[in-house]
């Protein structure tokens, strides 16, 4: 396998009949340093990507930034929505998922990371508060909020939100809410807007090098 390139794979989950294709990446050294366990990132493509063809999930985002021969240092999977289906009905199948990736591969339980890019974004935001103790830190990219009630649970993971200010598919207010509310609760919390971009603020969010080492600067206790 060419470590700079996903391997495609199929995983039959027995949650809500609900099968689940999904990407892998493994990082360079992955097959040379066989005691080392590797960090994990999530993540959840937007809805133009949902549907049974994978190629659709190279398009954009963290998957595309890979595919362009960027090595990570991180397992990254990159599941596909059902056409149809958004994320925050796939929630126990994204769980069912990550379980399976961790028991079979070099993953560090205590360094998972979740990503999303607009309904991704979405989806990080219902796959963190379903799972709060999961995810040592999320980042969620022009995604629609989920309201106050639903914060909560995510007082103590770290988080960086992005979004663009001209955004007119989901507005900027979206994340700006999410952040107030986040802040009322005192959870760790940064926002990023990128004055002059539009719905598309995940291609300057994920080439942002200080996304990665904020990542790894994170751990569950």
């Amino acid at each position: 396998m060419n470590p700079r390139h996903f391997q495609q794979s199929h995983l039959t989950l027995n949650v809500k009949r609900t099968p689940l294709d999904y990407l892998l990446y493994l990082p360079a050294k992955y097959e040379r340093e066989t005691e080392t366990r590797y960090p994990l990132i999530l993540f959840l493509h937007g809805s133009g990507e949902r549907g049974s063809d994978l190629n659709l999930v190279r398009k954009y985002g963290l998957t595309k930034k890979i595919e362009k021969g960027v090595d990570f240092p991180f397992i990254v999977i990159a599941p596909q929505c059902p056409a149809g289906s958004t994320w925050a009905f796939e929630l126990d199948s994204l769980n069912v998922l990550l379980n399976q990736i961790v028991s079979f591969y070099r993953v560090d339980p205590k360094r998972l990371y979740l990503t999303g890019l607009s309904l991704g974004g979405n989806g990080t935001w219902c796959m963190a508060q379903r799972f709060p103790g999961r995810f040592a830190a999320i980042a969620p990219i022009c995604g629609r909020g989920t309201g106050r009630s639903m914060v909560p649970p995510l007082q103590h993971i770290p988080i960086w939100v992005f979004h663009g200010a001209l955004d007119d598919v989901v507005p900027v207010t979206e994340s700006e809410q999410m952040v107030q509310y986040l802040q009322e609760i005192g959870a760790e919390v940064r926002l990023t807007i990128y004055p002059d971009a539009n719905h598309d603020s995940w291609t300057r969010a994920y080439d942002e090098p200080e996304l990665y080492e904020w990542f790894l600067s994170h751990q569950l206790p």
